[in-house]
């Protein structure tokens, strides 16, 4: 279970060193007028700061490290 969380926390980690930050679209209604409806896309992105990333990389190192010292 444990090595499973630091799998998770590392690749997540380098997504966000990669990536950057998560971007997502959000389709809205600006306009509606006798049933016809103007519609606009928003591009969005949350920004991740690359201090994240790394902080999650060293903490699944870190988890396997004691995983790895549990079991020996």
């Amino acid at each position: 279970m444990m090595k499973l969380l630091a799998f998770a926390l590392m690749i997540l980690g380098v997504v966000a060193l990669i990536y950057g930050g998560i971007g997502y679209s959000r389709e809205r209604t600006v306009l509606e007028v006798a049933g016809i409806k103007a519609t606009a896309t928003e591009h969005k992105t949350i920004p991740l700061p690359p201090v994240a990333g790394a902080i999650a990389v060293v903490g699944g190192l870190a988890l396997l490290m004691i995983d790895r010292r549990r079991t020996t």
